[in-house]
């Protein structure tokens, strides 16, 4: 495999995280934490802007090796691959403050939402390589967040 491909493999699996054999999706959301926890120190100290771009090269970066994967294994949403879920994470807590309530809260509405699939989520995941496997977990953190907010 080329440094390319072998690149994409590490993104997309967070490491290795998306092997684990049972609920790798819930490991990638495990991971997502501490970067969680991380990004919310950078944005006290640089602000929200910080925040922002970090999640979105989060999600490009997911975008671009989610789809390399799907491309490499034939599958429209390879179960190995997890950073789908770090960039809804991530979405879910955005402009939280990172209490133990908010993270455990996120993780479980986010982890509620990516699974049931409230509408659009399923209709999301129909959309061709890496836009289909990020954009409905981008979706249910947002319903994460709101469900949070309220």
């Amino acid at each position: 495999m080329d440094p390319i491909k072998r690149l994409a493999k590490f993104l997309a699996t967070v490491a290795g995280a998306g092997y684990t054999p049972l609920l790798p999706g819930t490991a990638g959301t495990v991971v997502a934490v501490p970067l969680a926890l991380a990004l919310a120190a950078v944005a006290d100290h640089w602000g929200a802007a910080a925040y922002l771009t970090a999640l979105l090269a989060v999600v490009v970066l997911a975008l671009w090796s989610a789809g390399v994967m799907a491309r490499e294994t034939g599958q429209h949403d390879p179960s190995v691959v997890v950073v789908d879920e770090v960039a809804g994470y991530l979405l879910a807590m955005a402009f939280l403050a990172p209490t133990w309530e908010h993270l455990l809260a996120a993780f479980l509405l986010f982890r509620l939402f990516d699974i049931t699939k409230p509408p659009p989520c399923r209709r999301m995941e129909k959309l061709a390589g890496g836009l289909g496997i990020v954009a409905d977990d981008l979706v249910a953190g947002i319903y994460a967040n709101l469900a949070l907010r309220l």
